[in-house]
């Protein structure tokens, strides 16, 4: 055989040992960005609970991002906006793991007992037990908060002398206030404005779909809404935010909220990719993430995946 005869066998043989490993490599997923690729990990598939809002939505698909370039198999599922969906679709198994807000998640199993506090240590011990009672277990929180945030337009702040909850004592009694329905439960609206404020709104409550408050808000239809402290639309359409200057509002910092069976199955290897999430996550970040989505209107997963590249968590 003449020289390049024997380089082409080589060669040939060389493409079958290569194509032996990508053989082997089948059996791993997409790794960190450093081009390395995480072993796949053996357990259940890891289904996320997104509800039906932006921020829920991207926190979902970031949590399946990261877990995917881990080695994890992950996918996002679609759910209502109450929170009663959220656990009784843990319930029944069609969701494993969901991003959710301490001092809210703590709110809605107690009762609305009024327990929550500014402290998210605090807030999340009182957590636990309830969540264990259910087979779900609270892994690290992080320092992302969005918690309720009432803000009215600037005409309507401007008209009303408005720049704190306080104020609506004096010159809110009037005012419609537009929220979610269970505003008239959670300890960190209607009860709580009562509480802490003695300002009561349940006369011109108009409950709507989360989704569509804020353009009920820009059409006049209601004076004052709820929406989330992280809206990215709250500078961009120049709304007044009314300040929490009695401390009504606790502790809601996202935190991954996972079934303990499957917390149980990963043990460490979970806690380990979805805590690196965590330590990343900041309120300032959700804004421009709900910016994107709320106000430029693009995708979930395409906003998850640009901040997963920025952290080096893809």
């Amino acid at each position: 055989m003449n020289r390049s005869g024997k380089l082409v066998a080589v060669v040939a043989a060389l493409a079958v040992t290569l194509a032996a490993c990508g053989d082997d490599d089948d059996d791993t997923s997409a790794g960190g960005s450093d081009g390395t690729e995480a072993p796949a990990r053996e357990g259940p598939e890891i289904s996320i609970g997104a509800q039906d809002f932006g921020e829920s939505a991207i926190l979902a698909n970031i949590y399946a991002g990261a877990l995917e370039a881990d080695g994890f198999e992950a996918s996002v599922q679609e759910l209502g906006g109450f929170r009663d969906i959220l656990f009784s679709s843990f319930e029944s198994g069609d969701i494993n793991l969901a991003p959710d807000y301490v001092a809210s998640n703590l709110e809605f199993l107690n009762d609305f007992a009024g327990e929550a506090t500014n402290d998210v240590d605090e807030t999340l011990d009182k957590l636990q037990p309830l969540l264990e009672e259910k087979g779900l277990t609270a892994l690290t929180p992080s320092d992302a908060v969005d918690t309720n945030a009432f803000v009215v337009t600037s005409d309507t702040a401007e008209a009303n002398d408005l720049a704190s909850l306080s104020d609506l004592a004096d010159n809110g009694a009037d005012l419609t206030l537009g929220a979610p329905q269970d505003c008239e439960t959670n300890g960190f609206c209607i009860p709580g404005l009562k509480r802490v404020y003695d300002v009561d709104l349940s006369a011109n409550f108009v409950p709507l779909e989360f989704g569509l408050i804020p353009d009920a808000l820009e059409a006049g239809e209601i004076d004052i809404a709820v929406v989330g402290s992280t809206d990215g639309r709250i500078e961009s359409n120049g709304w007044v935010l009314l300040e929490d200057d009695q401390n009504m509002l606790a502790a809601d910092n996202v935190f991954p909220l996972a079934s303990q069976e499957l917390e149980d199955a990963y043990g460490d290897d979970l806690s380990t990719t979805l805590d690196g999430v965590s330590s990343e996550l900041t309120s300032d970040e959700l804004i421009e993430l709900n910016k994107r989505y709320d106000v430029d209107h693009e995708d979930a997963d395409a906003i998850a995946a640009d901040w997963l590249e920025e952290h080096g968590l893809d």
